[in-house]
Parts: C-alpha cells; structure tokens; sequence
C-alpha cells in the first residue's frame, strides 16, 4: 500500500519535473536508530574502538538504483559522517554524497549547481527539524510517514512507509509515474 495514488494533481505536477532526489539518511533511508558498537583491543591495554552501524532496506536500494537507472540523479545530506553512509552510497551509484553537514543548504546548493537543475527540478526527502529548510526550497518536498509534524506541515506529500522501510523507494515511483515512465523502470530493475 502506498500514498501515491492518493497524491493530488499538484504533487504528480511537480514530480513530473523532478531530475534530483536528495535526501537525508538518519530516519529517511534508516529507521533513525544509531548503533554505536564499543570494541576493547585483544592485547588487555584498556583501548577501544567505537564504529557505527547502519541498517539500510533493500526497497530503498532498488527504488534508488532504478531512479539511477532512469538516469535521475540521487544525493545524500546528512549532519553525520558515516563510512557506513559512503559505502552504501557508492554501492547504489549515488551522485553526490554530503557527510557531517550539521547546516545542509550549502551542499543542497552545490548539488544544485553540480547536476545543473533549478530548485523545482529537485525532490527533497526528510523526517526532521534540519531538513525543513530544504523542503522549503525543493520542488517536490516529502517527508516519511513518521517524521516530524512540523516537517510534514510544509512538505508537499508524505509517504506511506516510515523511514527506513521503503520511503525512498516510494518517492522513486511517485516521480516515475507522474512522468510517466514506471512501466519503462519496472523490466530494468536488477537484483
């Protein structure tokens, strides 16, 4: 089940135009949850180590990789750095990736600029306070099922899923068939 035959016929217009999906990561392309994991050195020396783990879904991946695919460009913006987030970002041929941004207009610009779009060529996808100030400037602005009131009052749809369980996959086709173009996608999908 999803939102998207419930979007409006304004929603479908701008993603029409839509050739940029950004988006945020912790709570969008994550359930939002934080694994910190703490190791102690074999050798008895009291030293540790702390690295992050991340859970990302597969129905984000595809709908990512189909976008890339239907040659829409993709952009991560998220206030942590997280090799994580790099990887997975490299694995789904992300175009720009913007790590330990805790002020996330400078990189939405530089993307802008680097993919050649005007702000409603974009679509912007958050679930929190620092990403209001994207939505606002994006074409399509969409928050996740379980994102913050206040992001979900000035963005333009929210999705059916909640972060990190297919909302980015949702976006995808959202954009996809307002242009037209799922029944294209849907035999080029790859595992």
């Amino acid at each position: 089940m999803s939102n998207i035959a419930l979007a409006s016929p304004d929603v479908f217009a701008r993603a029409r135009k839509i050739k940029l999906f950004l988006m945020d990561v912790d709570g969008t392309l994550t359930d939002g949850g934080v694994c910190l994991i703490s190791t102690t050195a074999a050798d008895g020396s009291g030293n540790s180590a702390v690295s992050e783990m991340k859970v990302f879904n597969a129905h984000d991946g595809q709908g990512l990789s189909l976008a890339h695919t239907m040659g829409i460009q993709t952009g991560f913006i998220t206030g942590r750095s997280s090799p994580a987030v790099a990887r997975r970002a490299a694995e789904l041929k992300v175009t720009f990736v913007y790590l330990g941004q805790a002020k996330k207009t400078d990189a939405f610009q530089e993307c802008m600029q680097k993919a050649g779009v005007t702000e409603e060529e974009v679509a912007y996808l958050g679930d929190d306070l620092p990403d209001i100030a994207l939505a606002r400037r994006a074409g399509l602005a969409v928050c996740v099922a379980d994102g913050a009131p206040e992001l979900a009052a000035i963005c333009h749809f929210t999705t059916h899923r909640p972060g990190g369980h297919g909302a980015a996959r949702e976006v995808v086709e959202l954009i996809l068939k307002a242009q037209g173009r799922w029944e294209e996608a849907v035999p080029q999908a790859l595992a």
